[in-house]
């Protein structure tokens, strides 16, 4: 039961960071460079 629990705050912990860390790659992008690399070559998000 314990177990289930620490598993679970770590994938929490994970996600929370990787959520973090693509919130400012996406925010420190400039209008254009953003326009091209997600609207015309269609890259997936993360």
């Amino acid at each position: 039961m314990t177990a289930c629990f620490l598993v679970g705050y770590i994938f929490l912990f994970a996600t929370s960071i990787i959520g973090l860390v693509e919130g400012i790659i996406y925010l420190t992008r400039s209008d254009e460079e953003f326009y091209n690399t997600y609207m015309i070559r269609k890259k997936a998000w993360f």
